[in-house]
């Protein structure tokens, strides 16, 4: 069983957009700031401190993100790679109909 962040959307850019609310969630965190989960920034990556961009490269190496069939690539690749059986997918996205969107897109693949 895989515990595994997914964020999927019509596109990979919008995507990856929405994944910036997990991605400030985890630096207000570890920075000792935690908040509620924020909306959305653009280009917010590269605002952060390079420690801050490594930490997330560390715990978003295992996610799932992108359009539908980016996701579906990286969990097929997550699954052959490890063997799980089971997933349990996770989505930190602020805007409450687009993490139902992204459970129903992956849910569809």
């Amino acid at each position: 069983m895989l515990g595994v962040n997914a964020v999927c959307a019509d596109s990979d850019d919008e995507a990856e957009l929405l994944l910036t609310s997990l991605q400030q969630a985890f630096v207000n965190l570890r920075s000792g700031q935690p908040s509620r989960l924020p909306p959305p920034v653009r280009g917010y990556a590269q605002t952060i401190a390079p420690q801050y961009g490594a930490m997330l490269a560390g715990i978003l190496a295992c996610a799932a993100v992108g359009a539908p069939d980016t996701v579906r690539a990286r969990l097929e690749d997550l699954v052959a790679r490890t063997g799980a059986d089971e997933l349990i997918l996770t989505s930190q996205i602020h805007d409450h109909r687009a993490r139902l969107r992204s459970y129903e897109i992956v849910a569809g693949l």
